[in-house]
């Protein structure tokens, strides 16, 4: 979450009459996190105090936007513990403001973990949780394919080829192609609806129970095991960049009592968890570089230091993952 684009009182309140959910009493931006504005809404109805969450888009595009509309309130249809879209007293969930989508959502209250603070009981209870998302989503009735996904990193591991050296070049290139061979090996690998950045602090959690998964904006239709390989290199990485063994046998604990695993996903896992691992290192990298994302206009770009998941990816190389 953070602030790329300022919104006056009265614009929000011009936005807020489209509802019937009571009068402004204040808001506030949301600072952290890299992709869109956020800010916290509070309104009065019949004097009883309630808040939401305005996000407001600064990459996607108004024609993106219906996925991700229907997406979180089929979820949350189905008791999946994540924001959706309200609809207005028109019955009409996606707005614009400032020329850009917008959406109003309820609020969890939790907070995320932080990651030196990460147990195995996190981990359980969000690869329960990331299994019964898969589940629910499993029939959903749209498609997307990821913005960042095979042909955005193809394109881009070339584009940057350039501004590497000759080892990190190699090393991108060798991912790209070690996920293109598990591609044409046709495994059986359950596919459907992923979150796709369900980092800890997109989780929320209360006095270590799990509240909500947040930012669904990288979700997309992908191989189901690539989300949870995105999940076990973030929530279960220690400060070094290796893998904690007790945190990751948690986590797939806790979505395989959901989900059973297919053979070949045991058999895909090593390569999937590699390829998360380049893929954060690529979206990482590019920015660090200097290349501007021109859809971001209304802020500085927060970076994330890249060299992280090049060191996750090594100690995935080194050590593979084994799934069971």
């Amino acid at each position: 979450m953070a602030v790329y684009t300022s919104i006056t009182t009265e614009e929000l309140t011009l936005l807020l009459t489209d509802f019937n959910l009571g009068t402004l009493v204040s808001y506030q931006g949301i600072e952290g996190g890299i992709e869109n504005t956020n800010y916290f809404v509070t309104l009065n109805k019949d004097d009883a105090i309630h808040d939401y969450v305005l996000t407001i888009f600064e990459e996607l595009s108004l024609e993106e936007m219906p996925f991700f509309v229907e997406l979180g309130q089929w979820l949350a249809a189905r008791n999946i513990a994540v924001p959706y879209a309200i609809k207005d007293q028109n019955g009409i969930a996606l707005k614009q403001l400032k020329g850009k989508p917008a959406l109003l959502q309820p609020r969890f209250f939790g907070a995320d973990v932080p990651a030196t603070q990460l147990k195995a009981t996190h981990c359980f209870q969000i690869g329960e949780a990331l299994a019964k998302f898969h589940e629910a989503g499993a029939d959903f009735y749209l498609t997307r394919q990821a913005h960042r996904g095979v042909f955005w990193w193809r394109r881009e591991s070339e584009a940057i080829s350039h501004l590497l050296d000759a080892q990190d070049s190699a090393l991108l290139k060798q991912e790209v192609r070690a996920f293109d061979q598990l591609r044409d090996a046709k495994l059986n690998l359950p596919m459907g609806v992923i979150h796709g950045d369900l980092f800890h602090d997109n989780a929320l959690f209360k006095d270590d129970a799990l509240v909500a998964i947040l930012d669904m904006y990288n979700a997309a239709t992908a191989y189901q095991l690539y989300d949870l390989a995105i999940v076990a290199n973030d929530w279960c990485c220690n400060t070094d960049c290796t893998l904690d063994p007790i945190r990751e046998k948690a986590l797939l604990e806790g979505y395989a009592s959901i989900r059973a695993f297919t053979d070949d996903e045991a058999m895909a896992w090593p390569v999937l968890t590699r390829t998360a691992a380049m893929r954060f290192w690529l979206s990482r990298l590019i920015p660090w570089l200097g290349i501007a994302q021109a859809s971001r206009q209304g802020g500085a770009m927060k970076l994330k230091d890249p060299n992280q998941y090049k060191q996750i990816l090594l100690s995935r190389i080194k050590t593979p993952a084994v799934l069971r």
